[in-house]
Formats: structure tokens, sequence, C-alpha cells
């Protein structure tokens, strides 16, 4: 659930400044929101047209309400605005303003996703008398998915802006490049798009200095491998897969889920892994990856696959191939895929965050249904945890009374808030995985989908696992 590197741009594309106002409803993104929309385009479409052309390029690159709950704050606030390293007064006081930075690459739709939902939430808290009756302001930052990019952008919010925290990031190598810097400058931030779980250690090594990050979401790159495992022991049998190939692209967070898969998956499931390869960067001929597969006699492949995955899916759809193909595929998840492959997407399944019409709690189908009323299309996962990541902060501040860095923090270490992906808490200082989301079906979990076509032939993300938000059965390729 990470991004690659693209082009850097001038600095003045970099950061947009967004306020809205609870009285007017003024609303100074739309040239971005224009372009946002419009590049997002271009960065789907444009790597899959090069594969249903050619056969080769990369894809799309990743990982996966109402108006939320509020904490129980003062109802207005008056003063100056405060920085997350400064100190608000008991009570209620946090400011007139609250500048809240969000950082993404705004050419991707992981990146897409999270800019607008910060600003999304943002505007719908406005409207609600804001944060304590302090208006909410955005500012974003282009990551470009570059370490050094998001690196100097952070620097930049949490010196310039004085931000009183940041939510976003996608990109594990992204995340990890802003964390001494988020340490340096005592500032919270919610992560909405890396998995690495090495983030989440440095917490656990070095609590002190560290304890200003959270990941609000997706679940660590550890869980997504132990739902792999989970989602293989319910489902394999019913689906006909008794042989499979494990196929991940050779990044940083899949390191913890090749390892996982190969410790747990053929003993918990009864599954026989007859191929298990780590793909380079890069890859563009899947022939002979494919070959190999298909030699081996496996039912499906079983995938952990962002940066390279659109090739990989667009070849295994136009060479026919007899096995089926599935498991964490970040394009895959993107709602605009089906029609963007022209309909190769078909059969997949991948992991996510939601979908447009599943029902994880009564915040999942209203959020989405007003990203897609606002920005002409639905959000991809890191855009679920972004929306909730701001309202965390919204209940955390109006709680502590305050804009103080570590009465932030102390206030999201004993939250439990019900927001689009699940009920959101964080695991403590002394577990394993410090400040992380808490994974499981009481928690965050997340589906597995397939692409499905309904009635009128349109590709269709169908809920397959867990059961209990199942909307269809699995469909085996029609080869």
């Amino acid at each position: 659930m990470d991004g690659d590197d693209s082009e850097h741009a001038d600095d003045a594309t970099s950061e947009t400044r967004s306020r809205r106002t609870a009285a007017s409803g003024t609303d100074r993104r739309a040239d971005r929101r224009a372009f946002l929309k419009a590049t997002g385009g271009v960065a789907v479409g444009a790597a899959v047209a090069g594969c249903i052309s050619g056969g080769g390029g990369d894809g799309g690159d990743g990982g996966d309400g109402d108006s939320g709950d509020g904490g129980g704050g003062e109802d207005a606030a008056t003063g100056t605005s405060s920085g997350g390293n400064t100190t608000g007064t008991a009570g209620g006081n946090v400011g007139e303003t609250i500048t809240i930075g969000a950082m993404g690459p705004a050419d991707a739709p992981q990146g897409i996703s999270i800019l607008n939902s910060a600003e999304l939430a943002a505007s719908e808290i406005n409207a609600d008398g804001g944060i304590a009756g302090a208006e909410v302001e955005v500012v974003t930052k282009d990551t470009k998915d570059d370490p050094g990019t998001a690196r100097s952008g952070y620097q930049e919010l949490t010196t310039g802006e004085n931000v009183t925290a940041t939510v976003g990031i996608f990109g594990s190598e992204q995340l990890l490049a802003i964390m001494d810097t988020m340490a340096q400058q005592e500032s919270p931030f919610l992560g909405a798009g890396a998995a690495t779980p090495e983030a989440t250690r440095r917490v656990k090594d070095n609590y002190e200095k560290y304890k200003y990050l959270f990941r609000v979401g997706p679940p660590n790159s550890t869980f997504l491998a132990e739902s792999l495992v989970e989602f293989g022991g319910d489902m394999f049998e019913s689906m006909g897969w008794s042989t499979i190939g494990l196929v991940a692209e050779d990044f940083k967070w899949t390191e913890p889920v090749t390892e996982i898969l190969e410790n747990d998956l053929a003993s918990e499931t009864g599954i026989e892994v007859a191929y298990n390869e780590r793909i380079s960067e890069g890859t563009e001929d899947w022939t002979p990856i494919y070959d190999e597969l298909q030699s081996s006699g496996v039912d499906g492949a079983f995938v952990q696959l962002a940066h390279i995955g659109t090739s990989s899916l667009v070849s295994w759809a136009k060479q026919a191939r007899e096995f089926g193909y599935g498991g964490i595929h970040v394009p895959d998840q993107f709602p605009s895929f089906y029609a963007s492959t022209e309909g190769a997407a078909r059969y997949t399944f991948s992991q996510t965050t939601a979908t447009p019409t599943s029902e994880l709690t009564e915040k999942t189908k209203p959020y989405a249904e007003a990203y897609d009323q606002e920005y002409d299309g639905f959000p991809v996962y890191s855009g679920y945890s972004t929306y909730d990541a701001v309202y965390m902060l919204k209940q955390a501040i109006e709680s502590a009374g305050s804009t103080n860095a570590d009465d932030i923090v102390s206030e999201l270490e004993g939250a439990s808030y019900t927001g689009t992906s699940g009920t959101i808490e964080f695991y403590g200082q002394n577990e394993e995985f410090p400040h992380d989301v808490k994974y499981g079906p009481e928690f965050v979990q997340g589906v597995y989908f397939q692409w499905q076509v309904d009635e009128e032939g349109n590709g269709v993300q169908e809920v397959i696992w867990p059961e209990d938000l199942a909307t269809a059965e699995y469909q085996p390729p029609e080869r």
C-alpha cells in the first residue's frame, strides 16, 4: 500500500490552502479539485492504456458518512491559532482557527482521496460549528511519492504553517522519511495510507520520541498478511483453490506479508504453495512468470501488488490464464478500475478498507456518497482513513479542550471512535505495535471484494468476505 516515484513539479503546485467558513460555506478549492480529478484520471488511465495497448507499463499505486462523533469539549473558543507543539487553554480555548495538514501524491488516486477527504471532513465540521467553535483550515502538500519531497513538505507544514496535526501519507518510504521531523516538531500525525509496521515499531522502541505517530488505516502489513490467511482459511475450499502461487512485489510493505504467508498460509489453510516469488520493481513482461505459475498447476495467483499491479492484472486477463487472480491488489481497489481496464479486472479480487456499497458502519456509505457528490467519483481506501482521522482529531481536541500536542496524543491513546472503516482504537504503549489501529472484526478489518458484472453490464465491487458483509459469492473466471 505504497507509492512509486513521480516527477517533481514546482513548489507552487505542491501546496494548497483551503479554508471553509461555517457561515457562508465558502469553498476555495475548486481549481485544485478540478486539477485533482483530471490528474487522477490521467494517472489511472495512462497506466492502463499502456497495458491494454502494449501489454506493459505499471499501474496505479497503493496499499486499501455522516458528520461523525464529536468529543465533549467546549462549544466555542476565542484567541489565537495554536500549532501542534503549543498549548491551548484548558476548558476549550483552542483559538479561532485550527490548521490541519494533509499529505499525499496529488496525481495518484490514493493521494487524491487523502487530500479531498481531509477537505470534505473539514467542510462538514465547519458547517456544524467547527472544532470547539474554531474554524478548520486544511493545508495540503503534494508528496509526489518521493521521500525527500515528503520530508521537506512536512517540515513546511510543521514550521511554516504551524499545523496542529497532519493526516495522510501514501507510501511507506515517505512515512518513514518524516518520522524524525515529526519527533523534532512534536506534532501529531495520523497516517492514512502507508502500511509498513516499521513505523509503529519505532514508537515501541522509543515511545517518547515517536509517540506523535498514529495509524488510522490501513492495518499494518503484518495484519494485512493475517487477513490473507484468514480469508484463505474461509474461502479457498469453496473457491476451488487447493494449489496456489504467491506473487509479491519486492517492496518494503510486502516484506512482513511474505514472511507470514510463508510461515502460516499452508499450515493454517491446508493449501499447497507451488510457487513463491517476489517480483522486482519495473517488471512489465509477465509471460514467463505466468508460464511458470501455470506449469506449477496452481488454481490461483495469490498476489500482493501495488506499484506493478496494473501490468500484472491486464497481462493475466489478456492472456486468458486459467488460474484465478487476487489477494491484495491496490489498483484493483480503485472504483474506476474496471472501466479503466475495459473489463480486464473482471473476476479479480482484492482486500480493501471499504467499497462504495459496503456497510461496515452507519457512516461508510454516507461518506462515500458525499465524496462522490462533491468530487464526481468514489474514494479509494486512503480516503476512508483520512476522513476518519480528521474527525478523530476533532474528538480529541474537543475532549482535551486544547491543541497541545501531548494532550492530543493522550486523548487519541484512549479514544474509541466509530468511523467509516469500523471502530477505531489504537494499540497501547506496551503492545507490539503501539498507536496502530486495532485489527479485527470488532475494530478495523476491511473487506475482500470481487469485480463482477451487474445486469446492465457494469463492473461492480461485490463483497465476498467476511461472510456477514458479503453481497455476492465468489465467481471463478470463465475461460
